[in-house]
């Protein structure tokens, strides 16, 4: 990861008594960045992102947002930084302009009214809300109510978004929208930093991710270094058997009829197996997705394989 890191945590750590909810993590997020934090419910992610606004204070470990310690520095960080954690916050009875403009009106620099008034409209109309209705927020849907946390989250214009989950409750379409929105914001120089569940949005989105697993981080670094070709080639044959005592030292793994093979040309490698008396169903380069590489990160067990030994000896 490379550029001037706007996050950067170093030992950071959280208990509950004798849970570490947050064990240890180094994060380093740099500007211009749009960041995946990624992890299962109870992996510590929402208790990471409340660390970082100061929220909650860590019981060991630092943290430091724009560069400057947190929670030592809140009151000139916050300003500069857009939130959306654990939902969207609201007076129900009122409007969602309303409710922007008292969020303007109770900061620590409110804006003339005449441009707290046109704000309010812009924010609402990016994120797909219309600035004239009226009705209470109270009425809004889950989806709408998550359009209204993340148009409170842009009124500064901030220099940095920590979004938990932001679109939550969204249809494809919405979803849609607000990637597209998120992606434009970044390309002006907004740094995002996105906590998600949604491994499809965060690898459409994000140019670097990190993994939580119990507390722990088990993976930092940029996607498409991640994603980036194994050297493998993934064959499936009923053969996989006898095709491994032929490859020898070539085969990292096979499950059931799948093997990987360390190759450089697969249609050579092809060739030999079909001239070798090998059946071939399929054959072509290895290419991890996110998930495959977030669960191999992670504590979730894999699927059993068998390894080269094993072949060799059965």
């Amino acid at each position: 990861m490379s550029g001037t890191a706007v996050i950067r945590t170093r030992g950071l750590t959280k208990r509950y008594g004798e849970l570490r909810a947050v064990d240890g993590i180094d994060l380093e997020v740099a500007e211009g960045a749009v960041y995946g934090f990624l992890g299962a419910n109870g992996s510590g992610k929402t208790t990471t992102v409340r660390m970082l606004l100061g929220l909650v204070l860590p019981t060991e470990g630092s943290a430091e947002v724009l560069g400057a310690p947190m929670p030592a520095s809140r009151t000139t960080v916050l300003p500069q930084v857009g939130a959306l954690v654990e939902g969207p916050g609201a007076y129900d009875h009122l409007s969602g302009r309303l409710n922007l403009a008292l969020l303007d009106a109770a900061g620590p620099d409110p804006l003339p009214r005449r441009d707290r008034r046109r704000r309010c409209a812009e924010v609402l109309e990016q994120v797909g809300l219309d600035p004239a209705d009226r009705r209470p927020v109270r009425a809004y849907s889950l989806g709408m109510r998550q359009r209204l946390g993340l148009a409170a989250a842009l009124l500064r214009r901030p220099r940095l978004l920590v979004l938990d989950e932001p679109t939550n409750g969204l249809d494809p379409q919405g979803i849609r929208e607000i990637r597209t929105l998120l992606l434009a914001l970044n390309a002006e120089g907004t740094t995002i930093f996105l906590s998600s569940h949604l491994l499809a949005e965060i690898e459409q989105m994000c140019t670097d991710v990190g993994v939580l697993d119990r507390g722990r981080l088990v993976l930092q670094d940029r996607l498409d270094q991640l994603l980036r070709p194994s050297g493998l080639v993934e064959v499936h044959s009923p053969d996989a058997h006898a095709a491994a005592r032929l490859l020898g030292d070539a085969v990292v793994e096979v499950a059931g009829e799948r093997m990987l093979v360390r190759a450089d040309d697969a249609a050579s490698l092809n060739h030999h197996l079909v001239g070798s008396g090998v059946r071939v169903a399929r054959l072509g380069p290895y290419e991890r997705d996110l998930e495959q590489v977030v669960l191999e990160a992670s504590s979730v067990p894999p699927a059993p394989v068998e390894t080269r030994a094993e072949v060799l000896t059965s």
